[in-house]
């Protein structure tokens, strides 16, 4: 430690230009051309097209190399967990975008199992998510309305609404806008969109996850409360909804409001238990499947009848193309949002495979008439905990997320971030360095009295990145730090640059005329040296 506190520095290097490092090192200037690079891309081995097939199909790689004694109990347990909760969310959500409820079981069936197929997540659990739903909902109220379905009955002599045909319409409306939806993530995929991921900040993911749940907790007020307010969208249609439903309070369902005190109270005291107990327990308590009847005595709403078998493949309706276009590129971008939100807050790493899975998750459920799904982030969370194996940016976002929705939330997060970023490096901040007496260590003169700058060395730090943007903020900073002219110091650079290669020039033109010269000379005395011979064999 003493020898490294009283070490001493002697460094004697020539200065160099960027011209002469590359002349040195040998810079290599061979480039494959464009025909060579598509030529290669279409070139197929063995190899090349087993290591496509496994890229293509992740399950392939991992399936036969599964731990089935290290991870199969773990696995089933938590495979349990998440069904139990995936079941009643599924049909719950499916309300949420304004469809019948088996809709969303078939939601919780059809993409999952193309995602088991083709994800590459081990943690994340796919299905039907609140967010998404309520924009679906969004969607499919705002082009099948009840206005559209309504009819005269005569008995009643009141307009009453045609239920059957009103949700077979929305079904389609659904299933269009989910299947484009997945087209739209399938070629962000192909063009590698995931790099987006490169500018998702960990206080910018946490603050979008946590005003989705807000929006997720706001959409679920209204069957807390047994009310029917009007569904809202576009920017702060949140602060909308929760205005009506205070409005709407003095109508609350006793008996609504009752049951789900009661569900919350008991899933919080049966999680906590679960937790406590959950070394003993083989399988958590499935709280979740414990039904309280009281529809009966206090009107509560319930589910119904639920048709049982599973829906026959179906066509989207094309003709529905035009109309949601703009809905599906905001539920594309958005799913992948939250599988990226997730994937952060696991210190996964999610790329344009993993965008691709989500296409094809919702193309084929859009084909069986399902609504979009994405990751869940409780099912996620239960799936993590029972065996499966800067705060400017955070209110930011939350707010921009709560106030703009998770589609132009997400944007301008994302816009903010970025913003920031530019920020900073333009207001760096400048210092010169010296060195902590008896130490290798370096601090700013300006911030410490006992730092003394090392003679006839100058040390110039900058907290940002130099480039073209701040360059001349650089520049000013180190002449007003170091006192030197930099202009003066570059314009004598640019001198004798200049006068260096006149002189190289010249050199050149003096090297060519003395070889030339002396090609002349030896020219001359071979054509004399010949001359000799030749008249010396004369005369002989």
């Amino acid at each position: 430690m003493t020898g490294r506190m009283d070490a001493g520095y002697s460094v004697h290097r020539r200065v160099l230009d960027e011209g002469a490092v590359e002349e040195m090192a040998g810079r290599s200037h061979a480039q494959t051309s464009l025909g060579n690079k598509v030529k290669e891309s279409m070139r197929c081995s063995g190899p090349r097209l087993k290591s496509c097939l496994l890229g293509f199909l992740p399950i392939l790689s991992w399936l036969p190399r599964y731990p089935l004694r290290d991870n199969a109990v773990g696995d089933l347990v938590s495979g349990i967990s998440v069904g139990i909760m995936q079941l009643p969310q599924g049909m719950a959500y499916a309300l949420l975008a304004a469809v019948p409820p088996v809709f969303g079981l078939y939601s919780s069936f059809y993409p999952v199992l193309v995602y088991f197929l083709f994800g590459t997540s081990k943690h994340i659990s796919v299905g039907t998510y609140a967010v998404m739903s309520v924009m679906i909902g969004g969607v499919t109220e705002r082009l099948a309305p009840d206005s559209a379905f309504t009819l005269w009955d005569n008995v009643s002599n009141a307009s009453v609404v045609d239920l059957v045909s009103r949700d077979a319409e929305r079904v389609r409306v659904a299933a269009a806008v989910t299947f484009l939806s997945g087209l739209f993530q399938i070629l962000l995929g192909l063009v590698h969109f995931g790099f987006v991921v490169t500018y998702l900040s960990e206080p910018l993911v946490r603050g979008y996850t946590t005003g989705a749940a807000i929006h997720v907790v706001v959409s679920q007020l209204k069957y807390t409360f047994g009310i029917s307010p009007t569904r809202y969208s576009g920017p702060f249609s949140l602060i909308y909804t929760v205005l009506e439903l205070c409005y709407l309070l003095p109508e609350t369902n006793v008996g609504t409001l009752v049951v789900s005190i009661v569900a919350i109270v008991g899933l919080i005291l049966m999680k906590e238990l679960n937790s406590y107990l959950g070394k003993r327990l083989p399988v958590p308590i499935p709280v979740e499947l414990i039904a309280v009847n009281l529809a009966d005595n206090y009107g509560v709403d319930v589910v119904g009848l639920i048709p049982s078998g599973l829906q026959p493949p179906v066509l989207p309706t094309v003709s529905l193309f035009s109309q949601v276009i703009g809905d599906a590129f905001a539920l594309a971008v958005v799913g992948y949002g939250i599988a990226i939100s997730l994937g952060r807050i696991f210190a996964l790493k999610y790329g344009y495979k993993e965008l691709i899975a989500l296409g094809l998750s919702n193309s084929v459920g859009g084909v069986f008439q399902c609504f979009a799904i994405s990751c869940s982030m409780s099912r996620t969370m239960v799936q993590e905990s029972t065996g499966g194996k800067t705060q400017c940016v955070w209110v930011a976002t939350f707010l921009l997320t709560v106030l703009f929705n998770p589609d132009l939330g997400l944007a301008a997060s994302i816009a903010f971030s970025l913003l920031t970023v530019i920020f900073r490096t333009q207001l760096p901040s400048y210092s010169l360095l010296g060195r902590v007496p008896d130490t290798d260590l370096y601090r700013p003169v300006e911030e410490y009295n006992q730092v003394k700058e090392v003679p006839g060395v100058v040390i110039f730090r900058s907290s940002a990145t130099l480039y073209f943007a701040n360059a001349e903020m650089y520049q000013d900073a180190l002449a007003e730090k170091t006192g030197l002219d930099i202009t003066r110091i570059l314009s004598a650079k640019k001198k004798v640059e200049a006068k260096r290669r006149r002189y190289e020039k010249k050199e050149a033109k003096r090297a060519k005329k003395d070889a030339k010269k002396n090609q002349e000379l030896v020219r001359s005395t071979t054509l004399h040296t010949i001359s000799l011979l030749y008249t010396q064999g004369r005369m002989v």
